[in-house]
């Protein structure tokens, strides 16, 4: 236990020193499974039996066909952006909520919620969203504060409202249904976009000037704004109906994996691009490149979080946290608490993907032992990173808007999202006390025989 707990600062160490967190987890996690394996650092056997275990889970992940869902449901939600439907989901959230003061915030808080839906990626998300809300509410003397803050808040449901590719990971990761994971993200989600949109409300009460009321869209101009979602509905259905079973009856008896889901919603997304005539071949060229290298990404992290888990699994820290809690009779919401304030702390210094890879491997076994649902516990765990994407100093989607905005300082941003961040807290003290609004909709489905 001590050689991890060692391994796990030393993590933390190099990543404060700017070292890329797949090759702190990889090195430490690689000399610590020799030291483990030898009782040296250097001792030859150890090493070839490290040496030998990286190989093997590089092979093994590369070959691993239910992780080709990730590439899939990223490169939906690219070929998604690129078919312009971002701007359908605002116009139409705009047409209903715009007349309000604070609505062209509200707006983009529910085209966020809508685009999460296709996209999966919380990056993705802001980056879109910033692009398309920004000018408006700039255009109609929003505060860049509200603006930016509702853009970033938004932009963080992209990994809980299926599809999600961290829950995905989280899945494949734990071994645990991603189906169901999917199924678990729905009410959280939504009660995501009610909380924040409460808090766009808080603020312009206390400061009517940051977001003032726009014109009123008359009927005829919502259902116009309405026709237009056609497409992003119609992907929704496609992906998540095939993974529920909506098609499995007769005559066509579908019934979609995550993988094959994930490859009928990048076709259905290529497709609809296509038909709106705005799909060149330099963008179809630019999708497959961003696809190969966020998964690249991705993959490399997640390999380097595999080989270091390996070591703690090795050297006994799941054991020996799952007996250290028996002995001492610590209240298993206590332990709970405990993890909740580790991953609070932890997200000030790394990345979502990084943290979740990072800390799962060690908190899954003791969280399943003391009995607490892994569905349960997966969406608890997503709520957490979700608040550290927008926690100070390393909150992704801030600097991510700042990227995209640039001019204006993440202080800015960081001073505009803490409305945001208290709603997420209070989203979080409600899922974890009422473990029912996580769960209900999975039960569903075990019911239905899903």
């Amino acid at each position: 236990m001590e050689s991890a707990l060692i391994g796990f600062a030393i993590v933390l160490g190099l990543v404060l020193l700017r070292m890329p967190i797949v090759f702190a987890m990889g090195i430490v996690g690689t000399f610590g499974f020799a030291y483990e394996r030898g009782g040296d650092l250097f001792d030859e056997r150890g090493l070839k039996a490290a040496l030998s275990m990286v190989g093997r889970q590089i092979t093994d992940t590369a070959q691993d066909y239910g992780l080709s869902v990730i590439p899939l449901f990223i490169m939906m939600g690219l070929f998604v952006n690129k078919g312009g439907m971002a701007r359908e989901l605002y116009a139409v959230s705009n047409a209903f909520l715009g007349h309000f003061r604070g609505g062209l915030a509200m707006a983009t808080v529910m085209a966020c919620g809508g685009f999460s839906a296709i996209c999966g990626s919380s990056l993705a998300t802001a980056a879109t969203m910033s692009k398309v809300a920004m000018p408006e509410m700039r255009r109609f003397k929003y505060s860049d504060r509200l603006s930016t803050a509702s853009i970033a808040a938004g932009g963080t449901l992209g990994i809980l409202i299926p599809p999600s590719v961290i829950l995905v990971i989280y899945g494949l990761l734990t071994e645990t249904s991603i189906g169901k994971l999917f199924m678990a993200g729905i009410i959280p989600g939504l009660l995501g976009i009610f909380f924040y949109l409460l808090a766009v409300r808080w603020t312009v009460f206390r400061d009517p000037e940051s977001g003032p009321a726009g014109p009123r869209a008359n009927w005829k101009e919502r259902l116009v704004a309405l026709r237009s979602v056609w497409a992003v509905l119609l992907l929704f259905f496609l992906v998540i109906g095939g993974l529920y079973g909506i098609f499995d009856i007769h005559p066509l008896n579908l019934t979609f994996s995550p993988t094959e889901a994930a490859g009928m919603g990048a076709m259905g997304a290529f497709i609809i691009a296509l038909s709106r005539g705005g799909l060149r071949i330099a963008d179809i060229f630019d999708v497959l490149r961003e696809t190969s290298f966020t998964s690249a990404s991705l993959f490399a992290v997640l390999i380097g979080a595999q080989v270091f888990s390996n070591f703690v699994n090795l050297a006994g820290l799941p054991e020996a946290l799952i007996t250290l809690v028996s002995a001492n009779d610590v209240a298993p919401f206590t332990v709970i608490l405990l993890i909740l304030l580790v991953y609070v702390v932890l997200g000030c210094v790394f990345e979502s993907l990084s943290m979740l890879l990072l800390t799962v491997p060690i908190f899954f076994p003791l969280v399943t032992s003391l009995g607490f649902d892994p569905i349960w516990f997966g969406i608890v765990v997503v709520v957490v990173v979700e608040i550290s994407l927008i926690t100070p100093p390393v909150g992704l989607n801030v600097f991510i808007l700042k990227g995209v905005v640039g001019d204006v300082t993440t202080a800015t941003v960081f001073r505009g999202v803490t409305p945001f961040w208290m709603a997420d807290i209070l989203r979080l003290i409600l899922i974890v006390a009422i473990p029912t609004l996580v769960l209900f909709l999975p039960n569903q489905m075990g019911a239905l025989g899903h």
